[in-house]
């Protein structure tokens, strides 16, 4: 997907591209057997994720910090749509002892003592998926469906630390960077998808894992650069994304027909991209496992 295809909206090989929206690439779809637990549900292209997975069958779980934001989304998605199935669920991936994420942060720590971008967008999920793995994997044995988990990471991930992954000062103050932090995060994203996949290809079960990359999209991720936000739409304006058009890849690697049995991959504009060479680095996502396998056993 060039250029061209980004501003024009131009369709690439799966038949969709940047001006497609959620509901279109789930047109159709049957989701009635599925049950999808959406983290960042409560706003933005989370909760347009779980408006588009209600309205095609599926039992939506809004898994997010803020609860009344959450129950808004809910009762939004019911208003349209009472048939849906919806429940809400508390969850604060900044805290390990606890579609979320956050973004270009001023330099703090979670309760843990962790690099805060680092511990929400990365290391709670790769904690909640290994918490409900081994039910995905029971439930895609004993229901024949194939199971799977998106990670949402960005085009940002190219712009991490020079070393990728700071393993050795990840919660230090110096040389802290936000815009590199949240690089650092979404590379993470990428690299956690791929070594889950390479895993879960090598037991042989019927789960899939891949990343994604949603746009450009004015949401509360912005709140603390909306200066930056402000600068970068005047000069790239064209380039933007919608809500519904930002949901969009997300809801066709999670739904898609043509996706069954493609794992490992990143995924932009609903269409298979290559991610950059560091999130294609195999010995790097090991080592990402073991040090997040680490952190989680210190904090817990």
């Amino acid at each position: 997907m060039g250029i061209f295809s980004l501003v024009t909206g131009w369709p690439g090989s799966s038949g969709f591209g940047s001006a497609s929206t959620a509901e279109q690439v789930a047109e159709g779809i049957d989701a009635g057997n599925l049950t999808a637990i959406i983290t960042g549900g409560a706003s933005g292209i989370g909760a347009e994720t779980a408006r588009v997975f209600a309205l095609r069958g599926a039992h939506v779980i809004i898994a997010a910090r803020n609860m009344e934001a959450a129950n808004d989304t809910k009762q939004f998605i019911l208003k349209s749509n009472p048939a849906a199935r919806v429940d809400t669920l508390k969850l604060d991936l900044s805290s390990l002892k606890n579609n979320a994420g956050i973004m270009f942060c001023p330099y703090q720590l979670s309760e843990d003592g962790i690099e805060m971008q680092f511990a929400t967008n990365h290391l709670g999920h790769f904690l909640l998926t290994n918490l409900l793995l081994e039910k995905m994997k029971s439930t895609a044995r004993k229901m024949g469906i194939e199971g799977r988990i998106v990670n949402l990471s960005s085009i940002a991930h190219l712009h991490s630390y020079d070393e990728g992954i700071r393993f050795d000062n990840l919660s230090d103050t110096d040389g802290y960077s936000d815009k590199k932090a949240y690089g650092q995060s979404k590379l993470a994203n990428i690299l956690h998808a791929n070594e889950l996949s390479r895993r879960l290809q090598e037991e042989g079960a019927n789960i899939t894992v891949n990343s994604v990359h949603p746009g450009l999209i004015v949401t509360a991720l912005w709140r603390h650069s909306f200066l930056l936000m402000r600068i970068l739409k005047l000069f790239t304006g064209i380039f933007w994304k919608n809500v519904p058009q930002g949901a969009a890849t997300t809801c066709y690697v999670a739904l898609h027909p043509s996706i069954k049995g493609v794992t490992g991959k990143y995924f932009f504009d609903c269409n298979e991209e290559k991610p950059g060479m560091m999130a294609r680095e195999e010995n790097l996502g090991k080592r990402l496992w073991d040090f997040s396998e680490k952190l989680i056993k210190s904090a817990q």
